[in-house]
């Protein structure tokens, strides 16, 4: 098995859920994550914004605010009758999506935002994302929309029995719901459910997430048998150049496998340069020449 930072494009794309785990964990937390936004105008309209995240250091990529009953990404052809397929070809990499587990009991600390049907999770949703040709799920909710640690627990249940990809979990802000985002109790709650990652708040970018407290959740996880993935979803991911830096060194300490940036910035994407200082901080400019400089037809 190669490290995910050492395969080239056709590699990556032939690895099933566990190689792409398995070559993940031996990247040794010098694996990033780009959340990109499809539902609005792209950065560059002629060109998708996977692909620029690509092209400055993404290895994973999670399409938020995706419609699975009606599967558009901006910047490709509405023509074309697999855009998740298509897309996987353009970028070389991984593909993935946001579902949303929405909890319509949960205590809300502000209004509800209210999304459509094909982004909440569903037993109809997964398994649309499974014949869409998604690699992973997301389970986590955007501002506003009340996704609950419950109903994530929930959602990765019966994502585990009807989605053959990679599950992510967890919250990196409150998403509305008045409860704490992550502790030991949840942490262990969505792994026995199934969860193949956990995503966790990313230190520096939600109050009272020190390098200590992700540390030992880490360390859970990791003695658990899955991966950690620190996430930036505060806006954050538009910060200075300096601040992503500071960010990434800080996650690395604390042992995740994967390092997550958001997509607040232009048009439904971090600032390139942010994506391109996270895969410099985290694995310098040698490695990071290799990812971003290798052809997808390789």
């Amino acid at each position: 098995m190669k490290r995910l930072l050492d395969s080239v494009a056709s590699e990556i794309l032939a690895m099933d859920r566990e190689e792409l785990l398995e070559s993940i964990k031996l990247s040794e937390g010098r694996t990033i994550l780009s959340e990109n936004n499809v539902v609005i105008t792209q950065f560059q309209p002629m060109i998708t914004n996977s692909e620029i995240a690509r092209a400055f250091g993404a290895d994973l990529i999670l399409l938020n605010c995706f419609d699975v009953f009606n599967p558009k990404i901006k910047a490709i052809d509405p023509a074309i009758e697999e855009p998740v397929k298509y897309l996987k070809k353009l970028c070389g990499r991984p593909i993935g999506l946001n579902l949303e587990p929405v909890d319509y009991k949960a205590e809300m600390g502000e209004d509800r935002d209210d999304i459509v049907k094909g982004r909440i999770c569903s037993e109809e949703t997964v398994k649309k994302a499974n014949e869409l040709g998604f690699d992973i799920v997301s389970l986590t909710g955007n501002p506003s929309t009340g996704v609950s640690n419950n109903s994530i627990e929930k959602a990765i249940e019966l994502t585990r029995a009807n989605f053959d990809g990679i599950i992510i979990a967890g919250k990196m802000h409150g998403s509305g719901v008045n409860e704490p985002i992550i502790d030991e109790d949840t942490v262990r709650k969505f792994i026995k459910a199934g969860a193949d990652v956990i995503l966790l708040p990313a230190v520096g970018t939600f109050p009272g997430i020190t390098v200590n407290f992700i540390k030992d959740l880490v360390d859970i996880i990791h003695a658990d048998g899955a991966l950690a993935m620190s996430a930036i979803g505060t806006s954050q991911e538009a910060s200075s150049v300096e601040t992503i830096r500071q960010i990434a060194l800080l996650n690395k300490m604390t042992g995740v496998d994967i390092q997550h940036i958001g997509d607040h910035g232009y048009s439904g994407l971090a600032p390139y340069r942010n994506i391109l200082e996270l895969s410099i901080a985290l694995r310098g400019e040698s490695l990071t020449l290799r990812m971003i400089g290798s052809s997808v037809l390789r």
